[in-house]
């Protein structure tokens, strides 16, 4: 039997006009590169670069009992989003602690919370979150109607609004980590590459139109292969390397996203996370720099005074010009260690992440 044939973005026919690199991503067609993926990188982050991440699912959650539902079901707590268009980010987790997916959840209005969950757990996440809300006064809508397209960098907004015009005008003045509806665009001051912009979401069949309008407005195309290597510069996880079913978010840098208060709010997880903190996390997410020549990747070994660890994501930052990582540790792991490259022993440097934030290194 062959392989199921990746699906199509409404974008397809524009990336292949753009000339992008195709690869099959979760089920999906998408751009790896339109050329160069480090000049995508070093567009995001001087100018503005455009993702079509229209392979996220975007679910609607509604009803009476939507905030009682997202507050049992997300470790971190939707009653703090009291303003319509707030969103957080929170991941969802497994009765022992364990990391489902890592998410974006909006508030609209009452009664109504928009999540974008990610591509590759989509199946997995449909199934634990309808049989969640088994017997709740929920409903669980899955937006396929819709496509999703990122903006990012220092001139991201600006040139959105110069290929919209007024039309965007109620989302110029947003705080991040807010949304607000601009006629049929769901428009997010949100993104995963360390830069501002905007995340937008909108009907299908109007994709295509805004991606050219964008494009006219001087932002250009870029591809999974830069938001990648962005996200890492950021210090963001990516769900299925830096955390998963078999990690807590205390192991995965993830704590702040944890809300333990209010004590009396049950959300599933939570008792074998707060025996995990009372006991102390055995591990802990680290930045690593490598000292020498060299390029850090993923399940590479890594040796500490305190043991061993495990790089979780790794890759050559365009913007510092090295190799940098993220690596789970012993959690009493000094700031010295080695990594293990080809059978050779190379020295790394802990360090505090992100590694960039806003175009600027943060590291020395």
């Amino acid at each position: 039997m062959s392989p199921a044939m990746p699906r199509h973005t409404p974008l397809y026919s524009q990336h292949l006009a753009s000339g992008a690199k195709l690869v099959n991503f979760a089920g999906w067609a998408m751009p790896i590169h339109y050329g160069s993926q480090v000049e995508e990188h070093h567009q995001v982050r001087r100018d503005a670069g455009l993702f079509d991440v229209s392979h996220m699912v975007v679910l609607d959650v509604l009803g009476a009992d939507a905030q009682a539902f997202l507050r049992r079901l997300l470790a971190n707590d939707v009653a703090r989003l009291r303003d319509p268009g707030k969103a957080l980010y929170s991941c969802m987790l497994d009765a022992s602690g364990g990391v489902i997916d890592d998410l974006i959840v909006y508030f609209v209005r009452d009664g109504e919370y928009r999540l974008v969950v990610n591509a590759a757990t989509r199946d997995k996440d449909l199934a634990w979150i309808r049989r969640q809300a088994a017997g709740e006064a929920v409903t669980i809508r899955e937006r396929d109607d819709l496509a999703m397209l990122a903006v990012q960098g220092p001139q991201a907004r600006d040139k959105t609004f110069a290929a919209l015009g007024e039309g965007l005008a109620p989302a110029m003045d947003l705080p991040p980590f807010h949304a607000v509806e601009c006629g049929p665009l769901f428009v997010a001051r949100t993104g995963y590459t360390g830069e501002d912009g905007f995340e937008i979401i909108l009907p299908a069949a109007q994709a295509p139109a805004l991606w050219d309008a964008l494009l006219a407005a001087g932002v250009a195309p870029a591809g999974l292969g830069a938001r990648d290597t962005l996200r890492l510069e950021a210090g963001m996880n990516l769900y299925g390397q830096d955390m998963d079913e078999s990690t807590s978010p205390l192991v995965s840098g993830l704590a702040w996203t944890v809300a333990f208060e209010p004590a009396e709010r049950d959300f599933i997880g939570r008792a074998a996370l707060q025996a995990e903190r009372e006991r102390g996390p055995a591990q802990r997410l680290v930045g690593l720099l490598l000292e020498g020549r060299g390029v850090l990747r993923a399940h590479q070994r890594v040796f500490t005074d305190a043991g061993e660890g495990e790089i979780t994501s790794g890759g050559f930052s365009p913007t510092l010009g090295r190799a940098i990582a993220l690596a789970r540790v012993p959690a009493a792991a000094g700031e010295q260690g080695e990594v293990e490259i080809r059978g050779k022993r190379l020295p790394v440097r802990r360090v505090e992440y992100p590694f960039v934030r806003h175009g600027r290194a943060c590291i020395a």
